[in-house]
């Protein structure tokens, strides 16, 4: 039991904007670089003292604003004014990246029909469609996964191209991460990223 409970402390961090002690999955490690430049660290592996800030656009906005990272740092550094934009970015490329590993894995599906067994058979974790596509496809496949006794997570913040990109294939738009350890990491940045941009576009939310 105390090494769990050390285990579970080691994955602990103080946000250095309200001072409250949060679990990693909900913080943005940032680092200092050598030229003193506040640098985001989505994956937590670069050297340094880490500087923590929840993951959210407001909290790190603040951290840059009142360069609160200095004072946690105890040394004088650069925090760029667009710093929470950057964190943004740079989730959006993870998380692009990381369906990319998914489907050379087999943990993702493509096109309407592979989807809709995806879902029919209860093995779909999130529904990630194309910002850009057509609603009439996107509504049938929603309305599916809704009647699952475990809804999935829906996601729209990629174009088709983006997709597209990521994954090695033309014109994508209905996308299954399935369930598993892959897509449950995968929602973590999901997450982080519902902090600093909607998942979902302002326009679907006036679909029938």
């Amino acid at each position: 039991m105390a090494a769990e409970t050390k285990a579970a402390a080691d994955r602990e961090r103080r946000d250095i904007v309200s001072g409250e002690v949060m679990e990693e999955e909900a913080l943005i490690r940032f680092v200092a670089g050598p030229d003193g430049l506040v640098t985001p660290d989505l994956a937590r592996k670069l050297p340094g003292r880490g500087l923590w800030v929840a993951a959210d656009r407001a909290s790190v906005e603040a951290a840059a604003k009142k360069n609160l990272f200095s004072r946690a740092a105890k040394a004088k550094l650069a925090p760029p004014g667009d710093l929470a934009t950057q964190v943004e970015i740079l989730l959006k490329r993870r998380l692009l990246a990381g369906l990319g590993l998914a489907r050379k894995a087999g943990e993702l599906t493509s096109g309407f029909e592979k989807v809709s067994q995806a879902i029919t058979s209860q093995k779909t974790a999130w529904l990630i469609e194309a910002s850009d596509g057509a609603h009439d496809g996107r509504r049938k496949l929603w309305a599916m996964a809704r009647k699952q006794p475990r809804v999935p997570g829906l996601i729209g913040v990629f174009t088709a191209a983006e997709l597209g990109l990521a994954l090695g294939l033309e014109n994508v738009i209905h996308t299954a991460f399935l369930a598993g350890r892959a897509a449950e990491r995968w929602a973590q940045d999901v997450h982080r990223l519902s902090g600093f941009c909607p998942l979902l576009p302002e326009s679907w939310r006036e679909e029938p």
